[in-house]
């Protein structure tokens, strides 16, 4: 990639006028078109690898502070829809920050859609380039390692380089950045809708058999609702709330959620109170960045990545069953597995690089997991994972029955 590349125009005999810039901190200034909302953004650029589920990529709140590269070239073919949002906190208006896309988005062609990609990034305030040549861009941070950038779209094409540069290049980037503010909500929330079904929508869970406190670190809905599918009737709590009022609750189990940022920087104040969780025997299962926070209280350190894991072809091992899923995964930071103390066993590790995905603490009812069991890229392999959790409470609620007799 030279030091400007220049987009694709949207057909060999029409000459448009350039209307995005993606400016890398390096000082390479990619053109493009701009789609969605106006202005300028920055942040990481990273680069998923997922063919479908853009909305919910968009909405997932663990990419906040970054700006989504689109492997896939046909994004935004069938539209966006109510249904598709993952973020669970309605006044968080978006924590991507925008997004990079080969082929000009086409009118929507599906009967899910009620917006185009277009109108619904306006809407979230996601600015979008299009017409750049993302197999080279994610070559580069495949080679290099994610880049700091600013994504602008002005419609007049008027850019100011050396100031856009300048602001990619002040952005302090992600390493040490705790970004659960932005994404966490401020009020608790119950929550008992389930899983989609064919022919049946969503259903609401009429008899719960557990109670769960989950922390909000930048949870999405869909994870909401495999709980609620294990028989969960799910409290959701803020990111700050201590263990001292979750217990209070006394649930049956506690959720750590995903979220985005680095894990030691949110830890600073969710550790203890994770510690605290532990110390007193609630069953906790911990996904993406709640998994990374229960690797540190439990004595492991994480490091930043090199590219990071984002798609939804990504597969990891079950050391506990043998088996390989293929899993969808949003990370990058990880728990260094040379950290990992002799009372945690390592559960899962992927099979691209070797790299932690789950971990199980010896002789208590505490696990965890990277990459996201909920997010159905195709199979629904990990499933299984919410049904471990419930059997967990299930067998400590049995062993305090016991108890109480």
């Amino acid at each position: 990639m030279t030091k400007t590349a220049h987009a694709t125009t949207p057909a060999p005999w029409v000459e448009l006028p350039t209307t995005a810039r993606l400016v890398l901190a390096d000082g390479t200034i990619i053109e493009g078109y701009g789609l969605g909302a106006t202005g300028t953004a920055v942040g990481e650029v990273c680069f998923n690898t997922a063919m479908t589920g853009y909305q919910e990529i968009l909405t997932d709140p663990s990419y906040a502070g970054q700006i989504i590269t689109f492997t896939f070239p046909h994004i935004g073919n069938v539209g966006t829809n109510a249904e598709d949002t993952e973020t669970s906190n309605l006044a968080m208006r978006t924590g991507v920050r925008g997004c990079v896309l080969r082929a000009e988005v086409t009118d929507p062609a599906n009967w899910r859609s009620t917006m185009s990609l277009d109108a619904w990034l306006k809407t979230r305030g996601i600015i979008a380039i299009t017409g750049v040549d993302t197999r080279a861009l994610t070559a580069r941070i495949r080679d290099g390692g994610m880049l700091n950038a600013v994504i602008a779209h002005e419609p007049s094409a008027k850019f100011d380089p050396a100031k856009l540069l300048a602001e990619a290049k002040a952005w302090p980037g992600l390493d040490g950045m705790d970004l659960v503010p932005e994404v966490t909500r401020q009020q608790s929330m119950s929550w008992d809708e389930k899983r989609w079904a064919w022919g049946q929508g969503f259903q609401t869970l009429d008899k719960p058999e557990f109670n769960v406190v989950a922390v909000d670190y930048g949870l999405k809905v869909n994870i909401l609702r495999c709980l609620a599918n294990a028989g969960c009737k799910v409290t959701v709590v803020p990111a700050d709330t201590s263990a001292e009022d979750i217990l209070a609750r006394k649930p049956d189990g506690v959720f750590l959620s995903n979220g985005p940022g680095d894990p030691a920087a949110t830890g600073a104040y969710a550790v203890p109170e994770i510690k605290q969780l532990i110390a007193s025997g609630v069953p906790v299962f911990g996904i993406c960045l709640g998994h990374q926070m229960l690797g540190i209280a439990v004595g492991a350190k994480t490091h930043k990545m090199h590219q990071g894991h984002h798609g939804a072809n990504h597969p990891v091992k079950d050391h506990t069953t043998g088996k390989v899923e293929i899993v969808s995964m949003n990370h990058g930071f990880a728990i260094d597995t040379n950290t990992l103390p002799a009372t945690v066993e390592e559960t899962h590790v992927s099979l691209f690089d070797g790299s932690n995905c789950g971990i199980r603490l010896k002789g208590q009812p505490v696990f965890s997991v990277q990459h996201h069991p909920e997010a159905s890229p195709g199979p629904e392999d990990s499933h299984y994972l919410f049904a471990r959790f419930a059997n967990l409470m299930r067998a400590k609620k049995g062993k305090k029955a016991m108890a109480e007799r």
